[in-house]
């Protein structure tokens, strides 16, 4: 029988998971001493299966705040119905080698595969080419309604992508200052821009122009509103509504 149901978090915790204590299943908080399961990083179906072997447990868990809109279900299944297939399966598996004993060996004939044609000639390739600068983009991140930097306790440890650059750089909690390089198709209009922080995430594009680029630098803050990241990440005790 298929069982739906959703979860949540009624009472989030303030706790930040990142400074817990790793182990298999997730991090041990300290400050309530409970072993913290990370749920963010599985599948459906593995949440399903965890929940459906956690049965009258109390879980504390972190999760993608997406998560809690999603509806789970897994198959639950009875000890006689497994009773009865494994009675059923065995069944099967004797009489197929009664069967198999009793009936001659049958004779295959080998098809061979024909053999494959190939046309000679000369190869003809249309080459585009897109061409691409490294540039450093040099700025600070501010919050749209101060125009000063994030406030670096509620948004701790603030990190950039810009397009494919390599790797993030992390924001100057103080000053909101930042240097990054990237590759950038010189007729591009837009940057993606990638925010986050710990629980917070926000991706976007901004507008650029090649002609603001001097000397292979382009000076340009980025100015976001800070309901524009995302959280991303909740942990609590967890709640499962069973809705079928």
């Amino acid at each position: 029988m298929k069982k739906k149901f959703t979860l949540e978090i009624a009472n989030p915790c303030s706790e930040n998971f990142d400074n817990m204590i790793p182990n298999s299943n997730g991090s041990f908080c300290d400050s309530c001493m409970k072993n913290v399961i990370d749920l963010s990083r599985k599948t459906n179906s593995e949440i399903a299966k965890f929940i459906t072997e956690s049965k009258d447990k109390n879980i504390c868990a972190r999760l993608k705040v997406s998560q809690l809109e999603e509806e789970f279900q897994h198959n639950e299944t009875s000890r006689i119905a497994n009773l009865k297939y494994a009675a059923v399966a065995a069944s099967v598996l004797i009489t197929s080698n009664i069967a198999a004993q009793q009936k001659e060996p049958i004779k295959t004939e080998i098809a061979c595969a024909k053999p494959n044609t190939y046309k000679l000639g000369k190869v003809v390739q249309s080459h585009v080419v897109e061409k691409e600068v490294l540039i450093t983009i040099k700025g600070k991140l501010l919050e749209a309604k101060t125009n000063k930097p994030f406030n670096k306790e509620e948004y701790p440890n603030l990190i950039l992508f810009i397009n494919s650059s390599e790797k993030a750089v992390k924001i100057n909690p103080k000053t909101g200052e930042f240097s990054i390089s990237t590759q950038i198709l010189k007729d591009s209009k837009t940057l993606m821009v990638t925010v986050s922080g710990d629980d917070y995430y926000l991706s976007k594009e901004i507008p650029f122009n090649i002609n603001r680029v001097k000397g292979n630098v382009l000076e340009q803050n980025i100015i976001i509103a800070s309901d524009e990241l995302t959280k991303i990440y909740i942990a609590g005790g967890l709640g499962i509504n069973y809705t079928q």
